[in-house]
């Protein structure tokens, strides 16, 4: 959980570095509408979330076939598609100090 939230933490920072039009293109809508399709278009439910530092927060969206979708949803309800794709695995469990 703690990888995953590093992940997420650096595909932020990536995003604030992509130029205004592109952030313009991105896939954006209210939450409700945003979860409904995920879930009737791709059979994904969400599986991890985490709060970003600017309030916003992040959920990992995940199918049994393995695809996936990394959704941001800002204070104000408005949910964007940060990435998606197949394959999604999840890692093992690393115990530390041990």
């Amino acid at each position: 959980m703690r990888k995953l939230l590093i992940v997420l933490g650096a595909l932020l920072i990536g995003l604030s570095a992509i130029p205004e039009a592109a952030r313009a293109q991105m896939m954006c809508g209210p939450r409700n509408d945003v979860v409904a399709n995920l879930e009737k278009g791709y059979a994904e439910h969400p599986v991890s979330m985490g709060l970003a530092s600017n309030g916003a927060v992040i959920e990992v969206f995940l199918s049994d076939a393995g695809t996936f979708t990394i959704v941001m949803t800002r204070p104000d309800g408005l949910a964007c598609l940060m990435a998606a794709g197949d394959d999604w695995e999840d890692l093992p469990i690393r115990m530390t100090g041990v």
